[in-house]
């Protein structure tokens, strides 16, 4: 992406541990005989069935625990930078939008606004339902959105105009636009998305547990900079060359191509969602080869709108392009499945350990129970009671994906205390649901 120095070229433009005995993971660590020290709330010991009264409060945490908030709560603190970075990105995005209407006009930014607010929705629903096993916080869906439309782009905008200026006097108007889109964009751009990657997993490390998390975030952060930047481009062809222009850039952009960002970027996601499952030494060089992928894939896009006269550009497209997305759609379907085989295998440890009843897991691991369990919630306690169910199936895949990398030693040396923190917001989810709503956990044995 970089700031307009005249018509653009025909076709697509380039893109430019282990706790105490008694509360500790289950399944690799010594454990107790007998009920976990935050005993299961409605459920007294495996094979006793649903519970016939409600179940009394929580016991206090393990000695030595500093104390937990529900994930629910937790998630609100330390409000003031997140503020401040929603702040500075508010102004960042509206200085972009304002540049945009300052060079192509309001009626074409309008309609470059409209075009590509068009497949926005579709292509964020996609990776919303990749995310349905564990859904990642909203708040930290929306940064991720932000950080691509309102960080990613002004960085992009910046950087790659200035290399367009240093080159055109030394290759000429022509070859320093093809330099700029095919080399300078994708390392510019790639970098400047992935690097809220490598920021979330160092800041918030525990939201990442695998590759579906890594895709997820990848290609969000993707979307908002495709977003921006198809306003831009979607503008600049009806400033120049009226509708007939800007509907011929929608299809190449938005029909044709609305995945290509975030299929760029998801190989960054990919390799960071590999590593942080790892713990192999050289783990941290994963997302070095990830970007190195989505900078090769980016420049192999971007040059071919300039080789064999734009015809280059559906050679790439069918014969790269393709074929890369449909890997990546079989990796999604593989990594869900084998989300789904992990709340399947872990759960029954807790069942053992009466944390949970025997036929929660059948319904627990499979997504359509879950959307009937939800589906009667509503019906027979309104939305408030389908919430309530919804918080404790998340608990409950929670606990199954951190006790999955407990089991493999993916987790760092604080593995003790976010195994603590995770097991004690799946009992607070419990004693709310089973408090609030005393049939909706034995109710879970209907479902088939």
């Amino acid at each position: 992406m970089t700031a307009h120095h005249g018509p653009p070229p025909h076709g697509p433009q380039p893109h430019g541990p282990l706790g105490p005995p008694a509360y500790g993971p289950l399944g690799h660590g010594p454990q107790s005989h007998g009920p976990p020290a935050f005993g299961p709330t409605g459920y007294n010991a495996p094979g006793a069935g649903p519970p016939s009264q409600p179940p009394p409060g929580p016991p206090p945490p393990p000695a030595g625990y500093p104390g937990h908030q529900p994930w629910m709560v937790s998630r609100r603190r330390r409000v003031f930078w997140p503020v401040v970075a929603v702040v500075v990105m508010a102004f960042l995005g509206l200085a972009v939008l304002g540049l945009t209407v300052w060079e192509v006009g309001l009626a074409a930014s309008v309609f470059g606004s409209l075009a590509a607010f068009l497949p926005l929705v579709a292509v964020i629903s996609i990776y919303l339902w990749i995310d349905r096993w564990e859904p990642e916080p909203p708040g930290l869906l929306w940064m991720t959105l932000l950080w691509g439309s309102c960080i990613a782009v002004p960085i992009a905008l910046v950087l790659n105009t200035a290399a367009e200026l240093y080159l055109r006097p030394v290759a000429g108007a022509r070859l320093s636009t093809i330099l700029t889109g095919s080399i300078v964009a994708p390392i510019v751009e790639e970098a400047a998305k992935g690097l809220f990657l490598i920021i979330l997993v160092a800041r918030r490390g525990k939201e990442f547990d695998g590759i579906v998390d890594g895709i997820v975030y990848a290609g969000l952060v993707a979307i908002g900079f495709a977003f921006i930047e198809n306003i831009l481009y979607l503008g600049r062809a009806f400033a120049d060359e009226g509708l007939e222009g800007g509907i011929h850039v929608f299809v190449l952009r938005c029909v044709l191509s609305p995945f290509s960002h975030p299929l760029f970027t998801t190989m960054i996601g990919i390799a960071i969602g590999v590593m942080v499952r790892s713990r192999r030494p050289g783990r941290f060089l994963l997302p070095v080869l990830g970007y190195c992928g989505a900078v090769l894939l980016h420049g192999l896009w971007n040059a071919s709108t300039f080789l064999l006269r734009g015809f280059g550009f559906f050679i790439v497209y069918i014969l790269v392009m393709v074929p890369v997305f449909v890997l990546a759609v079989v990796l999604v379907l593989w990594q869900r499945n084998r989300e789904r085989q992990t709340v399947a295998t872990q759960l029954p440890q807790f069942v053992a350990a009466g944390w949970l009843a025997p036929y929660e897991v059948q319904v627990l691991a499979n997504m359509r129970t879950r959307r009937q369990w939800r589906a009667l919630a509503e019906i027979h306690w309104g939305k408030a009671g389908a919430r309530a169910v919804r918080t404790y199936q998340v608990a409950a895949t929670e606990l199954a994906f951190l006790n999955d990398r407990l089991a493999r030693g993916a987790v760092g040396p604080d593995g003790q205390q976010w195994f603590q923190e995770v097991a004690a917001a799946f009992h607070a989810a419990r004693q709310q649901l089973a408090t609030a709503y005393p049939q909706a956990l034995p109710a879970a044995a209907s479902i088939r």
